[in-house]
C-alpha cells in the first residue's frame, strides 16, 4: 500500500498524506470546519429537483418541508455518526472499514463506494457543464445545445474538471479553506437566486394540492435519505480524519445534521413550490435550463455562476473522498494521481451523458436509487461495529499480508462479509428502478420505499447475531 509523506505542515499547501492513519498530534480540526464543508457540499441546484419529484409523487408542499428536514438532517445526522470513526481512527471512512470486513473482504464495500463516488462526480460535473453552456450562449451567443456543440460541450466539461482537480488534487487544508470562504459567496448568490425564483411560484397550485397519503410521506423520506446524506455516509471519515481527539461526538454529529440540513431544507422545499404550480422541474432531462427559464432574463447569468458554483463546492469533497477510496483499492499511486485518475473517468462520463445519452435525469434517480441498498447495507454493519469498537490498529490497517490484525480468514471477515451481502439481496428484493423489480417491491414496504431501512436492519442485525459486535469489542 501506498505510503506517502505524513506530514500537512503549514508551509505546504499540498497534502501529501494518503490513507495512512493521521498521528494523534497532527490531528487539531475542529467541528465548525466539518460544518462547512458539509454546508458547501449542499448548496448546489441539485437540491430543486429533489424537492419538485416530491411533488411529482404527490406531496403537498407541506408534506414535502417535513420529509425535507426527516430526510435531509436525519440521514446527515447518520454521516456524523460515522465521522467518529474518523476522528477515533485517524484514517479514511473505507480504510478503517478493513478492521470490520478484513484487508480483502472490504473490497466489495470499497468497490461500491467509488462507484457511488464517481457516479455523483458524473451528475455534478454534467450539471455544470449544461450550466456552463447556457452561460456561453448567453455571452458569446453559442448554441445552447450540447450535441449541437460537441466541441465547445467537451471544453465546459474540462474547465470544470480543472476547477475540481486544482482543490481536490491539493488536499484537505485547502479543501477545508475553500469550502469556507466559496460558501459566502455562492450561498449568497443562491440566496439571491432563490428570491427571484420565490416570485414564479403559484401560491395558489401551493394551496389547492391535496396533501397525500403516510405511505408517500415515508417513500418520500427514503428519495431524500437516499439523494443525500446516505450517499455520504462511507466518505465522512475522509474529512473527520483530522479532527482532534478531544472533540465531542454529539458536535461532529450536529456539524453534519446542521451543516448539510440548512441548504437542504431550503432548496428541497424551494423545488416543492415551484413544482407545485408547474411539473416540468421534476421531469427535465435538464434541469439547469428548466430552472433558468422560471427565470427573469437579468438573473440569468447570476443565477448560472451560482450554479456552477455550488456544484463545484460538492465536487472537491465527491473527488477528493473518491481518491482516497482507489487507493484504499490497492492502486498503488500518489494520492493526487489518484484524484487525477478518477476526474479522468468523469470527464468522460459526463461526455457520454451530455453527447450520446437520450436523458440525464432519469438516469441520476435510478443512480441513487441503486447505490442506496449497498451503501446502506454498509452502515448497518459499519455502525453496529462501531457500537464496540473504541480504537483502530494503525499497522494492521496497512497491512495486506496475513501479518495483519485484520486478516481474519484469508483477509475476509466473513461475518460482516455475509451480512452486508445478504442484506443486499433482501434490500433490492423490496425494490424497483428502470432495470428491475424487486420480488417483493409491490409488498407495502416495498411500495413505500423502505427497501434501504429493511436493507440497514437486516446488515445489522445480521451482523449482530453473528457475533461480529463481540469480535469488535474484544480487539
Amino acid at each position: 500500500m501506498v505510503r506517502e509523506a505524513t506530514t500537512e505542515n503549514a508551509e505546504s499547501a499540498l497534502e501529501t498524506r494518503g490513507i495512512e492513519p493521521v498521528p494523534e498530534e497532527e490531528r487539531t480540526g475542529h467541528p465548525m470546519q466539518l460544518f462547512w464543508v458539509w454546508f458547501a457540499a449542499n448548496i448546489s441546484i441539485l437540491g430543486l429537483p429533489l424537492g419538485a419529484t416530491l411533488v411529482a409523487e404527490g406531496l403537498a408542499f407541506w408534506q414535502a418541508a417535513i420529509v425535507a428536514v426527516i430526510g435531509s438532517v436525519g440521514s446527515f445526522a447518520i454521516v456524523g455518526v460515522v465521522s467518529i470513526a474518523g476522528r477515533r481512527g485517524g484514517a479514511p471512512g473505507l480504510t478503517l472499514s478493513r478492521a470490520v470486513f478484513g484487508v480483502h473482504g472490504n473490497a466489495g464495500p470499497t468497490v461500491v463506494s467509488l462507484i457511488s463516488r464517481l457516479g455523483w462526480e458524473t451528475v455534478n460535473t454534467t450539471t455544470a457543464a449544461f450550466a456552463l453552456l447556457s452561460l456561453c450562449a448567453i455571452l458569446f451567443g453559442t448554441a445552447g445545445d450540447a450535441k449541437a456543440t460537441p466541441v465547445l460541450t467537451i471544453i465546459c466539461i474540462a474547465v470544470f474538471e480543472l476547477l475540481t482537480m486544482v482543490v481536490s488534487g491539493l488536499g484537505h487544508k485547502v479543501l477545508v479553506a475553500v469550502q469556507r470562504w466559496a460558501t459566502w459567496v455562492f450561498g449568497a448568490l443562491n440566496i439571491v437566486v432563490a428570491i427571484s425564483l420565490i416570485a414564479t411560484i403559484d401560491w395558489h397550485a401551493v394551496g389547492a394540492a391535496s396533501p397525500a397519503p403516510i405511505g408517500v410521506v415515508i417513500a418520500g423520506i427514503g428519495t431524500i435519505a437516499a439523494g443525500t446524506g446516505i450517499g455520504w455516509a462511507n466518505a465522512s471519515a475522509d474529512m473527520s480524519r483530522y479532527q482532534s481527539p478531544a472533540v465531542r461526538a454529539g458536535s461532529l454529529v450536529a456539524s453534519a445534521a446542521v451543516g448539510a440540513g440548512i441548504p437542504l431544507i431550503l432548496l428541497i422545499s424551494l423545488g416543492s413550490l415551484l413544482s407545485a404550480g408547474d411539473p416540468a422541474l421534476a421531469e427535465a432531462g435538464d434541469p439547469v435550463a428548466a430552472i433558468r427559464a422560471m427565470l427573469p432574463a437579468w438573473m440569468a447569468v447570476p443565477y448560472l455562476i451560482a450554479a456552477v458554483g455550488g456544484l463545484l463546492l460538492s465536487n472537491h469533497l465527491s473527488v477528493y473522498s473518491a481518491g482516497l477510496s482507489t487507493l484504499t483499492m490497492g492502486i498503488n499511486i500518489k494520492r493526487v494521481y489518484a484524484v487525477a485518475v478518477d476526474v479522468v473517468v468523469t470527464f468522460l462520463g459526463s461526455i457520454y451523458f451530455m453527447l450520446v445519452a437520450d436523458s440525464f435525469y432519469d438516469p441520476f434517480v435510478t443512480f441513487i436509487s441503486l447505490l442506496a441498498i449497498p451503501i446502506t447495507a454498509w452502515l448497518g454493519v459499519f455502525l453496529t461495529d462501531m457500537l464496540h469498537r473504541k480504537t483502530y490498529d494503525p499497522a494492521g490497517l496497512m497491512d495486506m499480508r496475513s501479518t495483519s490484525s485484520y486478516w481474519y480468514r484469508g483477509g475476509v471477515e466473513p461475518r460482516a462479509f455475509f451480512a452486508w451481502a445478504l442484506a443486499i439481496v433482501v434490500g433490492y428484493l423490496f425494490s424497483s428502478n428502470d432495470f428491475f423489480t424487486g420480488l417483493l417491491a409491490e409488498t407495502w414496504l416495498g411500495e413505500n420505499g423502505l427497501g434501504w431501512v429493511i436493507t440497514f436492519v437486516i446488515s445489522a442485525g445480521a451482523y449482530a447475531l453473528l457475533g461480529g459486535a463481540r469480535k469488535a469489542s474484544v480487539q
